[in-house]
């Protein structure tokens, strides 16, 4: 038992010791003229991609907007006019009890 906790740590020792030394460094290799041209109309080529992207989402968000907008306001336009019916009605069986009222009353003072 004591051999195998000694060779456990005798392990990890020698594996923080490996862990701690440095890599050597590979070096960069220049990008070639003709590479760099096409990653940078690659790059301008996504940007357009990405600005026509925005601007199709933000022309969708906006007409959805209105839609909603119209919608809204005929919502609003429809409930006005059906209470403004409503209105004209109760006006209308209000004024036809005030007649009803008045002729009850002339036919009982006769």
């Amino acid at each position: 038992m004591k051999t195998l906790i000694a060779t456990l740590i005798a392990g990890l020792f020698a594996s923080a010791a490996f862990a701690q030394t440095a890599t050597p460094a590979t070096p960069a290799t220049p990008a070639t003229p003709a590479a760099a041209k096409a990653d940078a109309k690659a790059a301008k080529a996504d940007a357009k991609a990405t600005k026509a992207d925005a601007k199709a989402e933000e022309k969708t968000v906006k007409a959805t907007t209105e839609a909603k907008e119209e919608a809204v306001k005929a919502d609003a336009k429809a409930t006005k006019k059906k209470a403004k019916a409503a209105h004209k009605a109760d006006k209308k069986v209000a004024e036809a009890k005030k007649d009803a009222a008045e002729e009850k009353a002339d036919a009982a003072k006769k």
